[in-house]
């Protein structure tokens, strides 16, 4: 079997709903490619058959696989299992709920092949041919959580929280091993991974919408995304200190 050019890893947690038309849309677009690719579905300790939807499309698409956790580990645990199951020479994580279009692919494609190591997908840059439409409360809780993580680290960087990110293959089998952070924080220490050994980091412009049924919540989740991007500071800082 050729190894993949794209591997494609969607964490889920309960999303038997919406997984099964982003998970369409990402083989028939992989597909139409013409080039070998895999998508590899992570059942992050689901209740609502979310594994079995999977099951179903692995059983119509040879080039998908589902990897089950018994309990759920949080988005972050969920990335780096299926990171480090993925073949590809490309590496691209994405949300379930398909607020980033497949398509999009082909933007951090392009900078990853201009001689970016990581490649991520920005809802906070203009572009004259992507639109963002997210609702206002989410729009100011995300500006409040970039300024900070800027400041731990993520300088010029506007949007560290899109779930849409990709990694040559090199820059994913060195980053995800040393991931710790299982929770929805895990991106703030996987980019100051990436800047603290080396790997190129460019921010693209991608067309993005708001999704109902969003599984971040700013008051449920925001103080302890802020307590994970302050712990992954630290455990950076001390792991990546050079002699």
């Amino acid at each position: 079997m050729s190894e993949p050019r794209w591997s494609v890893v969607i964490p889920a947690y309960n999303e038997a709903r919406r997984l099964p038309r982003y998970l369409e849309e990402v083989a028939s677009y992989l597909r139409s490619r013409g080039e070998p690719w895999e998508v590899i579905v992570v059942d992050d300790g689901s209740t609502d058959g979310t594994g079995d939807v999977a099951a179903g499309m692995a059983a119509r698409y040879s080039e998908v696989r589902v990897l089950r956790q018994p309990v759920n580990g949080g988005k972050g645990a969920a990335v780096r299992a299926g990171m480090l199951a993925a073949r590809g020479a490309y590496r691209l994580f994405a949300d379930a709920d398909g607020a980033t279009p497949i398509g999009e692919l082909k933007r951090l494609e392009a900078a990853l092949s201009a001689g970016a190591d990581v490649a991520i997908g920005s809802r906070a840059i203009a572009a004259p041919d992507v639109v963002v439409r997210a609702r206002s409360h989410r729009v100011a809780a995300g500006r409040v959580f970039n300024a900070l993580a800027e400041w731990v680290g993520l300088r010029g960087i506007h949007d560290s929280q899109c779930g849409f990110k990709a990694f040559t293959g090199a820059a994913a089998e060195d980053l995800f091993p040393k991931l710790a952070t299982g929770g929805f924080g895990f991106d703030v220490e996987l980019l100051l991974r990436a800047r603290a050994r080396g790997w190129r980091v460019v921010e693209v412009a991608i067309n993005w919408e708001d999704q109902p049924a969003s599984k971040v919540g700013v008051l449920k989740d925001g103080p302890r995304m802020l307590w994970q991007i302050f712990d992954a500071r630290r455990r950076v800082a001390r792991e990546e200190r050079r002699p």
